[in-house]
């Protein structure tokens, strides 16, 4: 099969569509043919050198994709060979083919084309788990969300509304908060002319965020705390703002807020089994009604793999890049 290698990292340029050996299903696994894969940033940094597979994993990035079940390993029930699904992965989505534990297989939504599936596992499975199962944000309370406009914030955006909170966005341009708005975004605010934290202070009488949802880390940590509403709830996502924050215990305690961390590939199997399991059984419907969909930006043929880098790293896009397999 072919697929998109890093031989030693750097920029985009160092991505390569190269011939390499099919994966066997394992114990527990099957074999998806790729259709479609996703770009997240998480495939930037191991692209940089900076975040390496877990063990056991794929060498070659990509975190979700959709397409066909090609074959079952031993042990696996619950599957056909020729079942169109879309799966959460530990790496190996920029290929041809890859394996895939059992449990982190979805079936694609009904309405959805299996492309357009490959831009679900990866986001709703990060939202679902921390702003749902972490957070537990609830019908009627306030969601902030930094990022709007990615494949992230479209998704939380969409979860959020559909429970009944109300929404808050942080995001860059006009165009990109028009298109939060089109979602159902209810406090729009472009981070590079106003302050959050005074923004969601106006939004909510002064009361504050019940929970925000952080992709930025150092960068936002202090104003997020100041932006929480008491019994606030913070769940930090990533790190594009830096990794080493100041915190002030006092106005945490103050708040009596909690802060939760979470990353979703290095997570073990039966965690990851569960989230997949509680998306299913949740987001699936949604998806299926048309209350909640994907939204792409592009799609870009996969060895195309380093412009589609390009692309995400320049953050104009608007929700998911994707990249189809030839």
């Amino acid at each position: 099969m072919h697929a998109i290698t890093i031989p030693e990292p750097g920029g985009p340029e160092k991505l390569v569509w190269d011939e390499v050996p099919d994966p066997v299903p394992g114990e527990g696994e099957v074999l998806v043919e790729v259709v479609a894969s996703a770009v997240n940033r998480a495939d930037i940094l191991q692209r940089q050198g900076f975040y390496d597979p877990p063990p056991g994993a794929s060498a070659y990035p990509g975190l979700e994709c959709s397409g066909r079940i090609a074959a079952l390993g031993p042990g696996v029930s619950g599957w056909a060979v020729g079942d169109e699904v879309c799966a959460l992965l530990g790496g190996g989505g920029y290929a041809e083919k890859v394996a895939v534990p059992a449990g982190q297989l979805l079936p694609v939504p009904e309405g959805i084309d299996l492309v357009r599936a490959a831009a679900l596992p990866e986001v709703v499975c990060t939202v679902w788990s921390n702003v749902f199962m972490v957070a537990q944000l609830r019908p009627g309370e306030r969601l902030l969300v930094h990022g709007g406009s990615s494949g992230i914030g479209t998704m939380a955006i969409q979860l959020a509304k559909s429970v009944g909170a109300e929404v808050a966005v942080t995001a860059g341009t006009k165009e990109k908060l028009d298109f939060c708005a089109e979602l159902g975004a209810d406090v729009l605010i472009n981070y590079r002319e106003q302050d959050f934290v005074a923004e969601i202070e106006r939004a909510t009488g002064g009361s504050g965020a019940d929970v925000i949802l952080d992709n930025m880390g150092a960068k936002y940590l202090d104003r997020n705390v100041q932006a929480l509403a008491a019994n606030g709830r913070l769940a930090i996502i990533g790190m594009q703002g830096g990794a080493k924050g100041e915190l002030n215990i006092g106005a945490l305690l103050g708040k009596r807020a909690a802060i939760s961390a979470t990353s979703l590939r290095a997570r073990p199997l039966g965690e990851k089994a569960a989230i997949v399991a509680a998306v299913r059984e949740h987001v699936w419907p949604l998806l299926a009604t048309g209350q909640v969909r994907p939204v792409v930006d592009r799609e870009l043929p996969m060895p195309e793999a380093a412009e589609a880098h390009r692309l995400v790293e320049a953050s104009g896009h608007i929700g998911k890049v994707l990249l189809v397999a030839p």
